[in-house]
């Protein structure tokens, strides 16, 4: 058996983030391990080790304990081994055009190590795009299943607005914010990566088969997960870890206070990624777990594409544009004719000394002031003085 065949044969005995599994696909290799499982025993070394992990007193009762659990963990990764056929799952996957990586392969995405011992053993991928080069410089967008007009326009505008700036968009293919966000990087004929908590074969949720459809020509579609396996709440959460994984950052557009999307979230703190959410209504509840992030101080908030990439990007390199208000014509003038001007009379007219005394200044800047606010169409000479002008410049951009 080589190492691609143990590693299809290991997707198909433990479950995806199975630390116990990776700790001993580490130490012994996909092809030692598979074959220690059809021996039903484990390496020495390695329960040793386990019972350490598990041990909490100096009688040897922990020890026992530990003995006790592995045996069942053993016991639930053999019963599976009747279902692995890797062969066959090869030929499924070539069948529906998809194509397996695992760890050492050119694309297989390095910062995927991070995860450690929950490190996923092979990907299936089934799309056009290379998954290494469209999560070098990526982010991953999550939020509410159930999003709200709001949240799925600023899903839509972050996905494109990223795209347009070179940057993947990574997500979970599932309804409301998942899939705006990668509406909006397909509209800019960007790649975008949708990372299932199925086999790559299967399409969850149903609905979204054109959408997948359209992934698959730009980007790609991601699975840790057998051929034909369907998805489960704790995939779902489990998958999570690897949408947090492959990108520089996570970005939270809407959950509530029980959102799955605060799961991605932990994620990306545990693994040291950048942490973002946008702020909603505060009559919202669907934004309720987006306003802890931001008031626990677990994550930067973020209003536009631009302050994400801030975030994300190289130091001192991808710095936002600072958000500034609408330029009045007024604004151009200089402070001393601003106050003459706001000295100036709306309706009855007064005289230079008058609108001196009021402004604070001397006659002479008055003068000269009255002089260029008259050209500018500000102000206008009446019997009684100078008052503004009915038809002035009007105060906006």
């Amino acid at each position: 058996m080589n190492d691609r065949f143990a590693r299809l044969t290991l997707m198909r005995l433990a479950e995806p983030g199975d630390a116990v599994m990776g700790r001993l696909v580490a130490a012994h290799g996909p092809e030692a391990v598979v074959a220690q499982i059809r021996a039903g025993r484990l390496d020495a070394g390695f329960t040793r080790w386990f019972a350490g992990t598990c041990r909490r007193g100096a009688d040897g009762r922990a020890d026992d304990e530990a003995a006790a659990k592995l045996d069942r963990i053993l016991a639930s990764w053999t019963a599976r081994l009747k279902t692995a056929d890797p062969g066959c799952d090869l030929a499924d996957g070539e069948r529906i055009g998809a194509r397996l990586i695992v760890p050492g392969d050119p694309e297989w995405p390095t910062q995927l190590d991070d995860l450690g011992d929950s490190r996923p053993h092979a990907l299936w991928l089934h799309g056009e795009a290379n998954l290494r080069f469209s999560c070098v410089r990526s982010v991953a967008i999550v939020g509410s299943r159930v999003a709200t007009p709001y949240g799925t326009h600023v899903a839509t505008e972050f996905g494109a607005g990223l795209s347009e700036r070179g940057y993947g968009v990574v997500s979970g293919g599932a309804y409301g914010v998942d899939g705006a966000a990668h509406r909006g990087a397909l509209a800019c004929d960007a790649p975008t990566v949708a990372v299932l908590a199925c086999g790559a074969d299967v399409t969850y949720p149903t609905a979204h088969h054109d959408l997948f459809a359209a992934v698959r020509t730009q980007g790609l579609l991601v699975s840790e997960c057998p051929m034909g396996v369907r998805p489960t709440r704790p995939r779902f959460l489990v998958r999570n870890r690897l949408i947090a994984a492959l990108s520089r950052g996570t970005l939270v557009v809407e959950a509530a206070v029980r959102s799955g999307a605060l799961n991605t979230a932990g994620h990306a703190t545990g693994l040291n990624r950048h942490l973002a959410a946008v702020p909603g209504p505060v009559t919202s509840d669907t934004s309720a777990g987006c306003h802890r992030l931001i008031r626990q101080g677990a994550a930067a908030c973020v209003t536009t594409p631009e302050e994400m990439i801030e975030l994300v990007g190289a130091i001192g390199g991808d710095l936002a544009p600072e958000p500034r208000g609408p330029v009045f014509s007024r604004d151009r003038l200089s402070p001393e004719t601003r106050r003459v001007l706001e000295a100036v009379p709306t309706r009855a007219g007064a005289g230079p000394a008058i609108i001196a005394l009021t402004a604070g200044v001397d006659l002479d800047t008055v003068l000269s002031c009255l002089g260029g606010l008259a050209a500018a169409g500000y102000v206008e000479r009446v019997p009684r003085g100078w008052r503004l002008r009915p038809s002035a410049p009007p105060d906006h951009p």
